[in-house]
Order: C-alpha cells, then structure tokens, then sequence
C-alpha cells in the first residue's frame, strides 16, 4: 500500500494532503512577509467575499453544483484558500507579523517611520525578495498550520467533539506571542502610565521610557502605542461595535452567509493600508455580529436576533480593545487584538453551546 495514503493521527489527515498543505503553509507565510501581513490579511477579505458570494449565488439559483450550507464554511474558495494556506489569517498575515518582528530587530535600518511606533508593529510593511524575512514568514507560516491542524485534530479525532474556539484566530495570536521571545521583545511589556489599561501616556505626547540614552531602537516612539490611535476610546469602540455587529448580523439575516460580512470588513481595510484616515478595523465585530444572529435568531426571531447581533459585536470590539491595551500596547510587535476578541467570544459562545444554554455555536 503506498504510504502517502496513511492517515496522520490526531489531526486525521492522509500523508499526502498534509505533504501538499505544509509546503504550501511555507510558500503562504513567505508571501505574507513579501507583501506584509495586513495586505495578505486584506488579500484574506477578498477571497473570503468571492467564496461567500459564490455560496449564496448557488443556494439562489439552486443549480446543481452542491450548494454550501448557511453557517458554514465554503468547502471550497472561503475554506481552502481565504482560510487555507494560501490566505489563511494563521499562515499568511502570521508569517507577516513574524516577518516584521524579525525586521524590527534585523533591520532597524528599513524603518520608513520618522520615529512612531516601533518598527516591528509596522504591518504595512512589505519585505519583498529578501531570502531571510521570507524564511522567517515561512516558518510561522507552518508552525500557524500546524497548531491549528493539531488543536482542530484533538478535539474532533480524539475527544471527538466540537471545537470550542476558533482555533485560527488563537494561532494567530500565539504565534505572534511566541515571535516576541523569539526575537527579543518582551512579552508583554511594561506600562509607562497607570497600569496596563491606561492610554493616557499616548495622550499626552510622552515618549518611551527608554527613549533617552537607552536602546537607538526606542528613540521617537511613544510611551504608550496603543494599536489604533483612532479607535480605542471606549465609547468609540462601543458603538462602532454597536453599528458593525448589527450589520454582520443584518447580513447572515438575509443571505445565510456568517463570513460575508468578515470579509467585506477585510476588504475595508485596503483603505486603512492606502493611509485613509480613521478607517475602523471590524472584523471581529461583523462576524461576532453575524454569531449573535446565528444563536439568537433560532429562539427569539430576526428583530432580536439583530438586537443580539449588536450586543455580541459591540462586546467583542470591547474585548478587543482590553486585549490590545494589556498585550498590544507595551511591547514591539504586533500581537492582533481581533483575533484575540474572535477566540476569546467564539470560545465563550461555545461553551455556552456545550452546556445548552446557547442552540448552537454559530460557525463552530
């Protein structure tokens, strides 16, 4: 029997697609260091859209391709290439982030910035051809794939259940965690002002306690950075909560799609990476947004259910901003406040689920 058709236990995946996925993981990260991690991440919003797009057309013209059920993901483009190794939030904007990470300690010297946050949260930044970064993008690329593969095979191969998070948004925030170390930033950091939720220190202007006479790396950079100037005071991000999640809800209403509304967010980011002012980052507010209506909606009826969908969004821009000023806002890279909002609600919501307070755990 050849070899390549035995199964991979844990993860329950034959050799052969594994071969195809990991080196395949290798050229998705590498691609998110040469372009930087927020284009692919848009790149991520734009094939989302396509494949959800092309789910709903075919429930509405009921051809007989196999249509996509509402409440999952695409089989095809949304899962294998928007969620895949090609534009996968873990492989391609991971290997981003490690890429600038990687740079912000390498290569000081390619900081565009006139002072500004540090370089190595400049996920703007695209690295090109240079064979290092792209091997560093490469390599948290695959480490993304395979801790999503491992903790996805865990629980429905061996515990034989559900998962209970959103175990991409979890790698891709732990293997930007693990970046830091790896490249000598702190952890987490430390505050300069009042504890860790504090952002007064950027609003006064002050500069980074090690900024005089400490490391050339600190010169310029503001004590506080928090990760969008324009959107972490927390009645802004209430109530851009508030108006995205009842539009991701409004959206899975009326087209069964729980991704469409994540993807147009994605796509909106173009804008914010074109230096368009103010842009809002949403998409861990549309689709908790569009989760909200999933859950609801069978119990209570699409008025509440919209209703929810502003709750969960506007709670999950929340948590975003608690995530970004205790983890984000201290040290040198980028470690994504959204993905952490996405695990942390999507893992609430599915435990919820588990115990049958909840009818369902949405995409889960």
């Amino acid at each position: 029997m050849n070899e390549l058709l035995l199964q991979i236990p844990v993860i329950g995946m034959e050799v052969e697609p594994f071969l195809l996925l990991l080196i395949t993981a290798l050229a998705g990260g590498a691609f998110g260091a040469a372009i930087g991690a927020l284009p692919a991440f848009i790149f991520t919003g734009f094939v989302v859209f396509l494949g959800e797009g092309i789910g709903i057309l075919q429930r509405e013209l009921a051809s007989g391709v196999p249509a996509i059920e509402p409440g999952q993901l695409a089989a095809g483009i949304t899962g294998v290439i928007g969620f895949g190794a090609i534009t996968g939030p873990h492989i391609a904007f991971a290997g981003g982030v490690a890429a600038s990470a990687y740079a912000g300690k390498k290569y000081p010297e390619m900081n565009p910035a006139d002072g500004g946050y540090h370089f190595g949260k400049d996920i703007t930044y695209a690295f090109g051809t240079k064979p290092d970064i792209l091997a560093v993008g490469a390599i948290f690329g695959v480490i993304g794939m395979l801790f999503t593969q491992v903790a996805n095979g865990v629980f429905i191969n061996v515990l034989e259940m559900t998962p209970p998070t959103d175990f991409i948004a979890v790698s891709v925030f732990a293997t930007a965690f693990l970046a830091r170390p790896v490249f000598g930033y702190p952890i987490v950091g430390k505050p300069a002002g009042d504890g860790y939720l504090d952002m007064s220190p950027f609003e006064r202007g002050e500069d980074h306690p090690q900024a005089d006479g400490g490391p050339e790396e600190h010169a310029g950079r503001p004590a506080t950075e928090p990760w969008l100037p324009h959107q972490y005071k927390w009645s802004g991000v209430t109530a851009i909560g508030l108006v995205g999640g009842i539009l991701g809800g409004y959206i899975w209403l009326q087209t069964g799609s729980i991704f469409l509304g994540y993807g147009i967010s994605a796509m909106s980011l173009l804008f914010l990476n074109l230096g368009v002012e103010k842009i809002p980052v949403t998409h861990h507010i549309t689709l908790l947004g569009a989760v909200g209506a999933v859950v609801i909606d069978p119990v209570a009826g699409s008025v509440v259910a919209l209703l929810a969908a502003g709750v969960l969004g506007a709670l999950s821009g929340l948590v975003g901003e608690v995530t970004q000023r205790l983890f984000y806002s201290h040290s040198g890279t980028h470690v994504d406040p959204p993905a952490m909002a996405i695990a942390i609600m999507m893992l609430v919501v599915g435990l919820l689920a588990i115990l049958g307070v909840l009818p369902n755990a949405g995409y889960l």
